[in-house]
């Protein structure tokens, strides 16, 4: 998988996102849109991960899609 199929259907893969982070409200979601670099800033900032860990953490996400 990669992030330009996320990018695209995003609305697809919302429900997967809660289901590994279940702290993300619909409307955080509807920010994100699928953007790598938007679901990596909002890693850092509802979990508090490092740049390093949340892109890591979005990356081993999106590989088991």
């Amino acid at each position: 998988m990669n992030w330009d199929r996320v990018e695209g259907n995003w609305k697809e893969y919302k429900g997967k996102v809660k289901q590994m982070w279940r702290d993300f409200t619909d409307e955080e979601l509807d920010v994100i849109e699928g953007t790598r670099e938007e679901l990596v800033g909002w890693l850092q900032l509802k979990y508090g991960y490092t740049r390093s860990q949340a892109a890591e953490e979005a990356e081993t996400w999106v590989k088991r899609l």
